[in-house]
């Protein structure tokens, strides 16, 4: 099963960026998003990119105008009718996904691959969307992509060991570290990540100390390169109530309740970066 052509569904931060770690990789990128605008400003975002990497000297600018030329751009989920590999990078709402993975099944030709790039949402929720659950299975990229190695591969209980060589290799050739997992909530990178934030989150609602002390003696006692709060804080703290929601309710465990504290901050809109202020301002 050789992949040569990818779609990208989503144009937004994940996905401009896996558009371009695969545009860099020598494949044929298609990325698609809902409005104009949209795919415009993933546009903008590949391109600074690519810039800031010349600069760097890490690529030529030569390798940079070729990455760059290799990626087309569509409004229409049409355009992913050819590709070999498509990767979902959309917001985080499961009727979305599943509503999504139900037009690419009837979009796309019967032997692509339909990856999602889900943080949390279940493998197999998202298969028995589609008539090809054999051919369906999660590409968890980690924020920022092209700086970030690890590519968490999720493969639900019917992907076949066919599907999953071919997405490995192919996220090995975007110069990522490909580890598989099963379907599980939370996989493995957030059942073990944000119960320890939650737990710092705790630990600040109770007084045990303020959020400097908290990252710091993460940071320097356990060599963690960002505390568990400000780590929050890049994350969204939405998104990081939402995925102990998923373990809770997945895992049948209390022990993954999310603290009131972050139920609290999420409600007044004190989300992190994104709204400026969560546990530090921004």
């Amino acid at each position: 099963m050789e992949i040569s052509s990818i779609t990208v569904l989503g144009a937004g931060q994940m996905g401009n960026g896996i558009a371009q770690v695969a545009a860099c990789a020598g494949y044929n990128v298609m990325m698609i998003d809902i409005e104009q605008s949209y795919v415009d400003r993933g546009m903008s975002a590949i391109e600074s990119s690519l810039s800031k990497l010349v600069s760097k000297e890490r690529m030529s600018q030569e390798e940079a105008d070729a990455a760059l030329a290799r990626v087309r751009v569509s409004t229409s989920k049409e355009s992913a009718s050819e590709s070999d590999l498509v990767i979902e990078a959309i917001p985080e709402i499961p009727e979305i996904k599943f509503s999504t993975f139900e037009e690419l099944d009837a979009i796309c030709k019967q032997e692509a691959i339909l990856a999602s790039n889900t943080s949390s949402i279940s493998i197999d929720e998202i298969a028995a969307s589609t008539n090809r659950p054999e051919r369906v299975i999660g590409m968890h990229f980690m924020n920022p992509v092209p700086i970030m190695k690890l590519v968490e591969i999720i493969n639900g209980s019917k992907t076949t060991e066919e599907v999953n060589t071919a997405v490995v290799k192919a996220a090995e050739r975007m110069g990522k570290t490909a580890l598989s997992c099963n379907d599980s909530p939370g996989f493995v990178s957030n059942r073990i990540l944000c119960p320890m934030i939650n737990e710092a989150i705790l630990t600040l609602q109770e007084g045990v100390a303020e959020p400097e002390a908290i990252d710091g003696i993460m940071k320097l006692g356990m060599n963690h390169p960002i505390g568990p709060l400000a780590l929050a804080d890049l994350i969204g703290l939405d998104t990081i109530l939402h995925i102990m929601n998923v373990l809770q309710e997945g895992l049948e465990d209390d022990k993954y309740a999310p603290a009131p504290l972050l139920m609290e901050m999420v409600e007044q809109q004190k989300l992190g970066r994104k709204s400026g202020e969560g546990f530090y301002t921004y």
